[in-house]
């Protein structure tokens, strides 16, 4: 009953502010609460609104009991009282609302919210929020978005791998005659990787693991399709290399057998979206990882997979570079599937990120970052866009 009266107390609010077309967002731990995180929310109600409508806000509101004032250089906030809850209303002097890059829309028993994601509370904190809540509910969430990525990853997968690169035996040629070509751009700062121990987390078919072995490295590659390991062991096998594959999510690797074990952690192209919170993989590389080792990370651009749209010479910018939402897609090998057969393959959840939230949640978890490079498109007319950047990190 409290959470139903804390509900119809916050739709009173958006529908007053609503009608008198004043821009807002929930905030702090009532954002939180409307998307879904346990937190307390017994005592208050907190929002944001639009500062040169502030004095307009505080009109709509005279019905209820007024509690307090408080303006300064920077912002301006009032307290009125609702049965048994506060109600926080705040405003940043200069700030547009509608244009927070964290700001998202949330359905609740029918009724449009606006709120600030918790993301903007994970990877930029204040200090009012406990991010333990947080990371607890993406925790939750993320075993769901495992199991239905898991299950999309395990659908003809290898009958794809076949039709993109033909048997086996035929790709491992290719790979024995130049492996360092399938390690470009980031195989620089792998190098020297003769008697390393590297563990490449989703490493898919396994062409840049058994790539790695040749070149003399031990490397166990962690992924969860049963698919790719069928192709990726027939293919270790055809190029002569001992590849270990592990199939597991990366987060349930257990840490007796992998804490403190590898020289080098690789991550490369279209896997970082498969997990919702950065702040706990992050952490696990480290764990991974021995005392000096390198967390090297190969991945698209954001610009390149959440702004530009490339057609040609012509790009049009459709996306939003800061959303911070789930996304439900075709799972990477559909295009090397037959047409009658694409529709009724399970779709994946991703949540794409900014450059800004992957470098805090490396430095967040200790480890040392040491080189960000972005790589630019290698089409001719893609030329001043970034295509691709790589992360290097270390754990000192």
């Amino acid at each position: 009953m409290k959470d139903k009266n804390y509900l119809e107390l916050i739709k009173e609010i958006t529908v007053r502010l609503v009608e008198e077309k004043i821009p807002y967002h929930f905030i702090d731990s009532t954002s939180l609460w409307l998307q879904g995180v346990e937190v307390d929310h017994s005592e208050s109600v907190f929002v944001q609104v639009q500062w040169d409508l502030f004095d307009n806000c505080y009109q709509i509101f005279q019905d209820f009991e007024q509690i307090g004032r408080e303006r300064n250089e920077r912002s301006a906030l009032f307290k009125v009282k609702s049965a048994d809850y506060t109600i926080l209303v705040h405003c940043d002097f200069n700030t547009t609302i509608k244009t927070d890059p964290y700001r998202i829309e949330i359905m609740k028993e029918n009724q449009l919210f606006y709120c600030i994601s918790l993301y903007k509370y994970l990877y930029f904190n204040s200090k009012k929020i406990n991010t333990l809540e947080i990371e607890a509910y993406l925790s939750k969430e993320q075993a769901l978005v495992t199991e239905q990525n898991e299950a999309a990853w395990n659908q003809n997968n290898y009958a794809a791998l076949l039709n993109r690169y033909g048997a086996p035996e035929e790709i491992a040629n290719k790979i024995i005659e130049n492996p360092k070509w399938r390690l470009h751009p980031f195989y620089k700062y792998l190098d020297p990787l003769a008697n390393k121990k590297v563990l490449h987390l989703l490493g898919s078919n396994g062409i840049k693991g058994v790539a790695m072995s040749l070149l003399g490295a031990d490397v166990t590659v962690v992924d969860f399709s049963k698919e790719n390991e069928m192709f990726a062991l027939e293919l270790s096998e055809a190029a002569g290399t001992n590849l270990s594959y592990v199939v597991s999510d990366v987060l349930s690797l257990p840490n007796e057998q992998f804490h403190d074990q590898f020289d080098i952690v690789l991550m490369e192209l279209g896997v970082l979206h498969y997990f919702i919170n950065l702040n706990e993989l992050m952490q696990k590389i480290y764990q991974l990882l021995r005392k000096n080792g390198r967390f090297v990370l190969h991945e698209f651009h954001p610009i390149s997979t959440k702004l530009i749209t490339s057609t040609g010479k012509k790009h049009k910018v459709t996306g939003n570079c800061f959303d911070p939402s789930i996304e439900k897609n075709h799972v990477a090998f559909t295009k090397h599937m037959p047409e009658d057969e694409k529709a009724n393959l399970q779709h994946v959840l991703q949540r794409k990120w900014t450059l800004g939230e992957i470098i805090t949640s490396a430095g967040s978890s200790q480890l040392v970052i040491e080189t960000l490079e972005e790589e630019p498109n290698h089409k001719i007319s893609d030329i001043g866009l970034p295509k691709t950047f790589t992360l290097v990190a270390k754990k000192l």
